[in-house]
């Protein structure tokens, strides 16, 4: 689904933005546009840009990943032209991820043929864009937060910001590879800071400021009930199966719980931000808190 939020400027929103769902957007000029993040299987991405193709028939010649998940980098192989542009750190993550598989951990996916394309034009603290005379400001957010590679990209004179996968929307954030601390010090230090009116998150649907609290209200409920789970010498696990999630279990893929409060658990220990962790087992963790079937993936 597009949505032009300002004049020459889109978002593409895939309903309902749980696993590998995630959202992208566009900015379109005479000279051709800028993609924000790819998708996560062939189909979807040549959906995607089939869309860009509806609006512009200029081609994409650049390509700016907000981080290396595999749901927002998977596709960057089929932006053919296109410049590929992240944070350093994307590029090292992207080539570690390798191609997509089916592994037991989700419902099986038919992905496609995707070749590894990692970004190629790698920066430490940003780069500025231009869309003809409009400026964008990609900006690393200078700590591990949703991963240790979180970029946004921000417009100023249009008040938008493309968030990545810092913001969620009616769905429950993921910190697994990143940091509960980092997130809070960004949300709070970064991005509320910018006063955006419009905001595309990494999923779920376009919305405003009002989404940065209630990503801080869900931070801070993880990092509060890790504390009592661990003072009372739960498992993450554990911890998890005895939480009251309250709202946030309304939201999509409740069972992010667990890897989130792994990640907490990793801090309390003095853990630093980003630290490496088995993945893997936190993932299988998910599982059983999900009754012992895969995580349900619709990509």
């Amino acid at each position: 689904m597009i949505t032009e939020v300002s004049e020459g400027i889109y978002a593409y929103i895939q309903p309902d933005g749980s696993w590998y769902l995630n959202n992208t957007g566009f900015l379109v000029d005479p000279r051709g546009a800028i993609s924000v993040d790819a998708t996560s299987t062939e189909r979807r991405t040549r959906a995607y840009l089939d869309a860009i193709a509806n609006v512009t028939p200029q081609p994409v010649r650049t390509l700016v990943n907000t981080h290396h998940h595999g749901d927002h980098t998977y596709g960057n192989g089929l932006f053919t032209g296109a410049t590929i542009v992240a944070h350093k750190r994307c590029r090292d993550e992207v080539l570690a991820l390798g191609p997509p598989a089916n592994t037991g951990i989700f419902t099986e996916v038919e992905w496609g043929n995707l070749p590894v394309a990692p970004p190629f034009l790698t920066y430490d603290a940003g780069v500025t864009l231009w869309s003809g005379d409009l400026r964008c400001e990609v900006r690393y957010v200078g700590t591990p937060a949703h991963t240790t590679n979180d970029s946004i990209i921000w417009i100023p004179d249009r008040s938008v910001l493309f968030a990545g996968d810092l913001l969620f929307n009616g769905g429950t954030p993921f910190l697994l590879l990143g940091s509960i601390e980092g997130s809070i010090e960004v949300l709070e230090q970064v991005l509320r800071p910018l006063g955006a009116t419009t905001i595309v998150p990494g999923h779920g649907p376009v919305c405003g400021p009002e989404v940065i609290e209630d990503v801080l209200g869900y931070l801070r409920f993880v990092a509060d009930l890790a504390r009592k789970g661990h003072a009372a010498g739960l498992s993450p696990l554990d911890a998890a199966r005895q939480a009251d999630l309250g709202s946030y279990a309304a939201w999509t893929d409740a069972e992010r719980i667990v890897g989130n409060l792994r990640r907490a658990y990793l801090e309390l220990a003095g853990g630093e931000r980003g630290a490496p962790l088995d993945a893997v087992a936190a993932l299988r963790d998910m599982v059983a808190y999900n009754g012992g079937r895969p995580l349900t993936c619709h990509a």
